[in-house]
């Protein structure tokens, strides 16, 4: 069975090799440690595929606690219907989270547009031209 050394995983992730020693720390991959002290690590397959998922629920903006128990779940010989719904559970909870970050982003910039046209009021009655906004 292959192995990887933890460059090479940085590298084909894009990843750098500190983020990998991150996920390691949280109990996320368990790498196997060889050479004099143990100082190297050797990536498996099943780390490679932990690796992959843990970047996949990040992606998707699980925490690390979400993603470790997805993780540890697909390697679970445990039923299939109860890991879907585990998952289908952290995703309406992150779903949730979204919406309302969605609905604070909204009203936020409903605020802007009316400090904006005030300001832009504003200007004209001073006698000044009116400022456009630019965008970033």
């Amino acid at each position: 069975m292959p192995t990887f050394t933890i460059s090479e995983l940085a590298r084909e992730f894009n990843v750098t090799p500190r983020a990998i020693r991150f996920y390691e720390d949280h109990g996320l991959l368990a790498p196997e440690r060889t050479g004099t002290g143990g100082r190297q690590r050797s990536y498996s397959q099943r780390d490679r595929t932990r690796l992959k998922l843990t970047l996949r629920g990040k992606r998707l903006g699980l925490t690390l606690a979400e993603v470790r128990e997805l993780v540890d779940m697909y390697e679970s010989p445990s039923d299939t219907v109860a890991q879907l719904t585990a998952f289908l559970d952290v995703l309406a909870r992150h779903r949730r989270t979204l919406e309302q970050q969605l609905q604070d982003l909204r009203e936020t910039l409903a605020e802007i547009d009316t400090h904006e046209r005030r300001a832009r009021a504003l200007l004209a009655q001073a006698g000044h031209p009116r400022q456009e906004s630019t965008p970033c």
